[in-house]
């Protein structure tokens, strides 16, 4: 397989498209997908494509499971291993901490293995790691599992985005993008859910075990439809078909576009492990999106401790089910807005038509603009009505307020920096990424250690008073991203592609 050994430059994209740079060689010899190719992802059948983002997404809600999942065992846990609450809960902090690490490292691998082997392999790993955790018996064996087991599980953070460009065309990926999405968002709420329907009376060993049963099916069901329906990412097929072609032919002059070239490992992980971090010290645009991601993220895994205490034993009197049961209010606010963005999604496509079929970031934040209001406000409801003598599903009701925000804002994110970035989104969405768990791993043990100190109502009105720090970001976004692009190396580059068509 022919490997590309030249030196990258500063600006390359990490993971090259199947558009830019001419190659090398004459046209004759460049090995590519012809129009209306069957063997391209994207002009695969409607329900071949579908069938493989429903093979994915339920991976992708096991993913969030694997965290929130523990969170209903947690006080079992604790006096099984003789250890405080606080401490119990670094087995959440240290899996989605393991999620915030894996991705820099697992994305790059399917440049050169494809995306169907990394999938198969990361998560099943992650299985026998799940296994391990079944049965150990120390505090430190089970935290270094957990580690790894985030580690391995990111693969969906790593690859789904990528699987869904390689299926679809660019301004064809709302829907896919809206329901990956929804996976990511609901599954921290929808594992609580779960995972406290089975934790009636039952150990945490019991439940892990379930987990694995459950994920096994789900990796099964996965693995089946991967080897049936085909790998997807554009390269690797090409490359292959190269490959095949020189054999068959006995031309080794035959070769892929410069741009699906393999590079050297080393180039790859350098770039992989170094650019995301470039991208949140000198991106404006990138900073904005992990402030918000970081923070949103960070709540949603806070409330797995933050709810025992308001409606658990101390708070309401639920038990465990109860406790469970009243992260519906937040699986209804993440559904609805996988509805509203339906608007959105219309909303886009028109404002995309007006610009002659080009990119328009600025118009992924309209319905942001209303989220990033009602963000903080569901959180002001949430701590001045989290209180025994008012009825528990106003609380429930204001947090469905926060869930609806919290999905519109981060798809706001994802889809803002994708369309801003083009090529180079691996990178700033991998730097993202990284910001957004690291706080999920921190806000679960800070944030009970301020819901205990300082009480729901002002625990809760301190987050609240933080989220609206946050609120004028859409708004800059909207008026002055396209001057944030301009100024951008990476993203620049996209505007003068888009000048030059217009030009032509």
């Amino acid at each position: 397989m022919a490997s590309n050994s030249r030196e990258p430059r500063d600006n390359e994209p990490l993971l090259s498209s199947n558009h830019r740079h001419p190659s090398d060689h004459p046209k004759d010899l460049v090995v590519s997908f012809p129009p209306n190719d069957p063997s391209n992802p994207r002009n695969w059948p409607p329900t071949r494509k579908w069938l493989m983002i429903a093979a994915i997404m339920p991976i992708d809600l096991s993913v969030s499971w694997g965290a929130s999942g523990f969170s209903p065992v947690t006080p079992d846990f604790a006096n099984d291993m003789h250890v405080s609450t606080e401490i119990a809960t670094l087995g959440l902090s240290m899996y989605v901490l393991g999620l915030a690490f894996g991705p820099m490292s697992l994305a790059p691998l399917s440049e050169y293995f494809g995306r169907r082997p990394i999938y198969i392999i990361s998560y099943g790993i992650f299985l026998l790691l799940l296994l391990g955790t079944t049965s150990v018996e120390t505090l430190g064996g089970f935290l270094v599992l957990r580690l790894l087991s985030g580690y391995f599980s990111s693969t969906t953070i790593s690859n789904f985005g990528g699987t869904i460009a390689d299926l679809f065309h660019h301004h064809d990926t709302g829907l896919a993008m809206s329901l990956f999405l929804w996976a990511a968002t609901g599954g921290s709420p929808t594992g609580f859910v779960l995972f406290s329907l089975i934790a009636h009376d039952r150990s945490w060993r019991e439940v892990f075990r379930i987990m694995l049963a459950i994920c096994i099916v789900f990796w099964i069901i996965l693995t089946a439809a991967l080897f049936y329906l085909g790998e997807t990412r554009h390269s690797v097929i090409l490359l292959q078909r190269a490959k095949l072609l020189r054999k068959r032919t006995g031309n080794d002059s035959l070769d892929v576009p410069d741009e699906m070239k393999q590079r050297g490992i080393k180039q790859l992980f350098t770039v992989a492990l170094t650019r995301p971090f470039r991208f949140l010290a000198t991106e404006a645009i990138i900073q904005f999106a992990a402030l918000y991601n970081g923070y949103l993220y960070g709540l949603s895994f806070l409330f797995n401790g933050a709810f025992h205490i308001v409606f658990g034993p101390t708070g309401y009197g639920f038990d465990i089910l109860g406790i469970g049961l009243s992260f519906l209010g937040i699986v209804l606010g993440i559904t609805f807005g996988l509805l509203t963005n339906i608007y959105q999604e219309r909303y886009y496509q028109r404002k995309v038509a007006q610009a002659g079929g080009h990119s328009v970031p600025e118009a992924r934040v309209y319905l942001a603009k209303l989220a990033g209001i009602i963000f903080p406000i569901s959180i002001i409801l949430f701590a001045w009505t989290a209180n025994p003598d008012i009825h528990h599903i106003i609380p429930i009701l204001a947090s469905a307020f926060w869930g609806w925000s919290f999905y519109t804002l981060i798809l706001m994110t994802l889809t803002y920096t994708e369309d801003a970035y083009g090529v180079y989104s691996a990178s700033a969405l991998a730097g993202i990424g990284f910001v957004r768990n690291v706080a999920g791993a921190v806000f679960p043990v800070v944030g009970r250690r301020l819901f205990v100190n300082e009480g729901t109502k002002k625990a809760a009105s301190i987050l609240a008073v933080l989220a609206f720090a946050l609120v004028p970001i859409p708004f800059v976004l909207a008026k002055y991203g396209s001057s944030l692009r301009r100024r951008s190396p990476w993203a620049r580059e996209h505007i003068d592609e888009d000048e030059e068509e217009e030009g032509s």
